[in-house]
């Protein structure tokens, strides 16, 4: 075995450190892959290749006052007959499906293209609902559920003081 003779700096009596980067295969094998998964898959965009799928999701708003729970949803490009709204004593389900067809000719193409998707929402009641007095709407996209509580849930509500230290 050869000895290397290391050379002391005499005016910090510290010997240099040269410094070697080393490529680690793996670690360089594993970024090519990744990078070249994700230009394959660019444009699938489902969750099945762990891509954010555009689902439809519509966005809902609980108010929940003294005497009732209000629900409104938007459901744009949706109709009342696509809609299913379920009661039960702990939530309420709304259900529905968005179909979409366009189709478009002319002079040197036809295109036609189709979307359908389902979606369910279910909200947790914090009191107990008058089933009886439950009302839905539909207009312009928007459905809107109003849930009346009960009398005994109504009575139920205790305000608690809240102390200063």
């Amino acid at each position: 075995m050869a000895r290397k003779d290391v050379e002391v700096r005499k005016e910090t009596g510290q010997v240099p450190v040269e410094r070697q980067v080393f490529a680690n295969p793996v670690h360089e094998f594993r970024q090519a892959m990744d990078r070249l998964m994700e230009s394959f898959f660019d444009g699938f965009d489902t969750p099945h290749f762990g891509r954010r799928s555009d689902a439809f999701v519509p966005q809902v708003d609980v108010v929940d006052s003294d005497k009732e729970i209000k629900i409104t949803a938007e459901l744009p490009g949706l109709d009342e007959k696509d809609l299913e709204v379920s009661l039960t004593r702990e939530a309420l389900t709304i259900k529905g499906e968005k179909r979409e067809e366009k189709e478009e000719k002319g002079k040197d193409y036809y295109r036609s293209e189709r979307s359908y998707g389902s979606f369910t929402r279910t909200i947790p009641l914090p009191a107990e609902i008058d089933a009886e007095k439950v009302a839905a709407s539909f207009k312009k996209g928007v459905l809107t559920v109003k849930l009346p509580k009960t009398k005994q849930a109504v009575n139920e509500t205790k305000k608690v003081s809240i102390k200063q230290e």
